[in-house]
């Protein structure tokens, strides 16, 4: 049985680097997507033996040109939507650049990834995690913009699951609370709350979710998983 091969956004950081490790660890193959050649020098490292493409999440529009001059293995077993950026604010005072910058990366990236690479998780009747958040069933004071982006991923991930089941492709969405990441320390230093990690969801919880979503049995799926903080 070959090995399998997970896409990967967000490996650098938070779930997406817990994520990655554990799946490292057991021996799956590894496709990282990095912003930019240094940062996939960094991943490289960080994982021996992991494949790295470069394509800035942040460009949507030109994800397909980059990844074409690319290559990509002839089937992915899973792709693992992890990245993702928050900037908060009031309705009020957001600008359009604030909802383009957390729509693209969050919402818009995650549609044109999925589509590049379709064609490889349907030789492999693979599987499409989105790693969602709260946000994206509930939206807060503060939190439209990002809360937006998040509900949006719902939604692509609720249409795509509905499409692609004739091609034996699973979709899960998982919805992590707070967790202690990076982003969770912005999101407090932008609340002016102290940040004690402690409080929040270790990622190392919210990858053995994600993992466990992806090794259920091929007569079962999971299509929505929320995590929440155990204390």
């Amino acid at each position: 049985m070959a090995t399998p091969t997970h896409l990967i956004t967000g490996a650098g950081s938070g779930i997406g680097a817990a994520v990655a490790r554990r799946l490292h660890a057991r021996g799956d193959g590894l496709l990282l997507l990095a912003r930019d050649a240094g940062r996939a020098k960094e991943l490289a490292a960080a994982f021996p033996g992991a494949r790295t493409l470069v394509g800035d999440l942040g460009n949507p529009d030109r994800l397909s040109w980059a990844l074409s001059h690319q290559s990509l293995p002839d089937r992915l077993d899973s792709v693992l939507h992890i990245a993702g950026v928050v900037d908060l604010g009031a309705v009020g005072e957001l600008t359009t650049r604030t909802w383009r910058a957390q729509l693209d990366v969050n919402l818009i990236a995650p549609a044109e990834l999925t589509r590049l690479v379709l064609p490889q998780l349907r030789v492999s009747q693979g599987q499409v995690v989105f790693v969602n958040s709260g946000a994206g069933l509930y939206a807060h004071s503060g939190w439209s913009a990002y809360a937006a982006s998040k509900h949006g991923l719902k939604a692509l991930a609720d249409a795509l699951r509905q499409e692609e089941k004739p091609n034996g492709v699973r979709v899960t969405s998982v919805y992590p609370g707070r967790t202690a990441s990076p982003m969770q320390a912005k999101v407090h230093q932008q609340e002016g709350k102290e940040y004690d990690a402690s409080r929040w969801i270790d990622p190392e919880s919210v990858a053995t979710a994600v993992l466990t979503a992806l090794d259920l049995p091929r007569d079962a799926q999971i299509d929505d998983l929320t995590v929440r903080p155990g204390r």
